[in-house]
């Protein structure tokens, strides 16, 4: 008899607990993410440390991490671990600070009393960096891809 800790379900069955394609699924096999036992017909089937290996890629995608990362970060042998995974804390911290900063002005504005937002001296704090070009870029507008050259 199983227990109630006891899982086996099909790709549809644990894509549908995530709210996902299986085809998803079926592409992090192919990278090697997931390794799901197969049944005598040959069909995938996933057991609870498949679920809890499932949740920390959706958890970690979610968090910003590639799939090379996280494959890394799920691989115990990994040599460079501590390597990726601290740069990874570096880059969370890049964005939170980024987050709080758009929090703050966000929150100015729904406070300031000038007509043009924009105009608003302290509202234009907020974005001096960008104007002045002591940071680059925008992040949101940022590419993974790096320009053509001509």
């Amino acid at each position: 008899m199983k227990s109630s800790r006891d899982v086996d379900l099909s790709v549809g069955e644990l894509a549908a607990r995530f709210q996902m394609a299986t085809h998803v699924l079926r592409h992090w096999e192919d990278v090697g993410l997931l390794t799901p036992r197969r049944d005598g017909s040959g069909r995938r089937r996933y057991g609870r440390g498949d679920v809890f290996r499932v949740a920390t890629i959706v958890r970690s995608k979610a968090a910003g991490m590639t799939l090379e990362q996280i494959q890394v970060l799920l691989d115990a042998e990994a040599h460079d671990r501590h390597q990726v995974l601290t740069a990874h804390v570096e880059e969370l911290d890049r964005r939170m600070a980024e987050m709080e900063r758009s929090r703050e002005m966000t929150l100015h504005a729904l406070a300031c009393r000038a007509h043009d937002v924009a105009a608003c001296p302290h509202f234009r704090s907020f974005v001096d960096d960008l104007v002045d070009g002591t940071v680059e870029g925008f992040p949101v507008y940022a590419t993974s891809h790096p320009p053509r050259r001509m």
